[in-house]
């Protein structure tokens, strides 16, 4: 699953171009913190794991930035509260 920056979203797409999976994000007036604020699978892909690669990918470009992210998307927010160990390192609200 080829996963490629968009300005401010990880975005994967078809052989075609066509958006399949993405997760976006937006800066706030903190400039180490950004929101990452929806995340969308398409069916073809749901249950293949596309959602966390896309939220595995934000969180090494955001770490890379030394940015934190506060989750506002409900599947971040899920997935911060599911796995602190995983996260808290990189979670704003932390």
């Amino acid at each position: 699953m080829e996963l490629v920056r968009e300005n401010n979203a990880i975005v994967h797409r078809n052989e075609n171009g066509e958006k399949l999976a993405e997760i976006t994000f937006r800066p706030t007036a903190d400039p180490d913190v950004v929101v990452a604020d929806h995340t969308y699978v398409s069916p073809v892909l749901r249950g293949q794991g596309a959602a966390g690669k896309l939220l595995d990918r934000l969180v090494d470009e955001m770490k890379a930035e030394n940015k934190k992210i506060k989750p506002l998307c409900s599947y971040v927010v899920k997935k911060f509260n599911e796995e602190p160990e995983k996260f808290d390192h990189i979670n704003a609200n932390a």
